[in-house]
């Protein structure tokens, strides 16, 4: 059964399990009393180490070709990140997951601006499906009177700012793709990461104590399986009909939310979530271009 499944699928799979238990571990280090900045020097670290190392075997340049895209791509990453965690610990675990799927809308839409990307029916139907989505999730009360959410503003905003850094990020990516090495791209995050995170921590670093210890330790080793799947995935022939499968991510938070957090989606929140996702397949739905 498992052997039927595209190799790049079998990466997908891999990359959103990888990236749902991160969340998970997210929140266990930051309910043990961890801010969320020192989790992400401490992502940012485990990264670092495993990157250089990745970079070394291959024996190339650990600085690329593109030293100003990949800074951006870097410094856009690491404020994702922070933004991205801040919801994780502000939210329930499946909500801050489904809204950083609001991330292909925002993609979308720089392509366009910045890669002269074609406008397609799939995308205009994706952008419109995700605001829906989100607004659904959401419930803002100028739209929803009595049926608003309760969740902070500021939280759906951090969730919401994440998803942009992330599609910033992406763009960069399809850019830099064309020059650099996927390693050297994958380095580049954690050392803009961790000097950024620490600058911004200041002197408010807290020392792990006990489990803590172990569940920072496991935010960067689930990152970096995550991150390693989505590389590899995207690196094969058939990955575009592999990019279905990394939706498993919501349904692992989902899951994860219930069993870890005694978090029960809401209705409003699956069918947000359901329109939300299937925006996202429509966008990644091969189109022939006019």
């Amino acid at each position: 059964m498992f052997s039927s499944i595209p190799l790049s699928a079998r990466y997908m799979i891999m990359s959103a399990l990888g990236f749902s238990l991160m969340g998970v571990f997210v929140r266990i280090a930051y309910e043990q009393g961890i801010p969320v900045l020192e989790i992400v020097a401490a992502r940012a670290l485990v990264s670092a180490v495993i990157s250089y190392v990745d970079v070394k075997r291959k024996h190339i340049s650990l600085w690329g070709q593109r030293k100003d895209l990949l800074i951006a791509r870097g410094a856009a990453g690491a404020i994702a990140l922070i933004f991205v965690y801040t919801a994780l610990t502000a939210l329930p675990f499946a909500e801050a997951t489904v809204l950083q799927y609001l991330h292909p809308m925002f993609t979308a839409l720089l392509a366009i601006i910045f890669l002269r990307e074609y406008l397609q029916k799939n995308t205009v139907i994706c952008i419109v499906l995700s605001v829906i989505g989100l607004l659904i999730m959401v419930r803002p009360s100028f739209i929803f009177e009595g049926l608003s959410g309760d969740y902070p503003a500021w939280a759906v905003a951090a969730a919401i700012a994440g998803a942009f850094g992330s599609a910033v990020a992406y763009v960069l990516v399809r850019k830099l793709n064309a020059t650099e090495d996927s390693s050297v791209i994958i380095f580049y995050f954690p050392i803009m990461a961790l000097p950024l995170s620490l600058l911004m921590l200041g002197d408010e670093i807290v020392m792990p104590q006990g489990w803590a210890w172990l569940s920072l330790l496991l935010v960067g080793i689930t990152t970096q399986v995550g991150q390693v799947g989505l590389t590899k995935a995207m690196k094969t022939a058939s990955a575009s009909k592999a990019t279905s499968f990394s939706y498993l991510q919501i349904i692992f938070a989902m899951v994860f939310g219930v069993l870890f957090f005694d978090e029960i989606p809401t209705v409003w929140t699956i069918t947000g979530a359901m329109l939300i996702m299937l925006g996202v397949v429509i966008n990644a739905w091969p189109t022939r271009q006019p």
